[in-house]
């Protein structure tokens, strides 16, 4: 199993939407939020992604799709 850490940053057409819970189904990822700062017009959110690296990197790419900004940790 592999681990990766991200920063997603939200617009504000997307701060309602469950973004960390559609990765977490459609994906075969255990996800955990470590830090968030969300107010009603824009977010950000680090995230902890755990699984097999290629199902990491679909849902990486499904989040850049949704127009999400994506930036790795550490």
């Amino acid at each position: 199993m592999a681990k990766r850490e991200i920063k997603i940053t939200f617009k504000e057409e997307l701060i309602r939407e469950p973004v960390i819970y559609q990765i977490g189904h459609e994906f075969k990822i255990v996800t955990n939020i470590k830090a968030a700062n969300v107010t009603a017009d824009s977010g950000w959110v680090v995230l902890e992604l755990e699984g097999e690296l290629e199902e990491i990197e679909r849902a990486i790419e499904s989040l850049r799709a949704k127009g999400v900004v994506v930036e790795e940790e550490r």
